[in-house]
């Protein structure tokens, strides 16, 4: 098993992506690139602990790769929004690909190449593409939130 972290806004549409994609395991949503230690999703929103929303995708590389995992990621949210996505703002909604190791960093800087070679995106692609920090798990009622609501997806405007 590998692990890959994104974050692209809010995290509960991004996780019922990745979901859906056979070969995932198991997601989790959380909070990584920030400096405080136990973060709870009220400090995160005060937006002075660095932290961003994001999403660990536990995945079976056999049966999905990181490439098809990155290629959810881009479609699932708009990379060009500064530190929100539609109604959210606040730096903890950047978008932001987490590598675990060199591979993942290769793939992910290759991958943010090509989008923006395709020109699909009229404005500058500000996703951050950084080491894997600690992971904090966010609370329960966070975790697979729109399943619990028998949602399929956020709807942003």
């Amino acid at each position: 098993m590998a692990k890959a972290t994104f974050g692209a806004g809010c995290f509960w549409g991004v996780e019922a992506a990745f979901r859906r994609i056979p070969g995932v395991i198991a997601t989790t949503v959380g909070y990584a690139g920030g400096a405080t230690d136990q973060p709870t999703y009220e400090m995160v929103c005060t937006g002075r602990t660095g932290h961003a929303e994001v999403v660990e995708v536990e995945f079976d590389p056999a049966k999905v790769g990181y490439d098809q995992l990155l290629d959810v990621f881009w479609a699932n949210h708009d990379p060009t929004q500064l530190n929100r996505q539609g109604p959210d703002i606040g730096t903890q909604y950047r978008s932001a690909i987490y590598f675990h190791d060199a591979e993942q960093e290769e793939e992910a800087k290759a991958s943010l190449s090509r989008l923006e070679a395709s020109r699909i995106h009229k404005s500058a692609i500000v996703t951050e593409i950084t080491p894997a920090s600690t992971f904090w798990k966010a609370e329960d009622y966070h975790q697979q939130y729109l399943e619990k609501r028998g949602l399929a997806q956020c709807l942003i405007p």
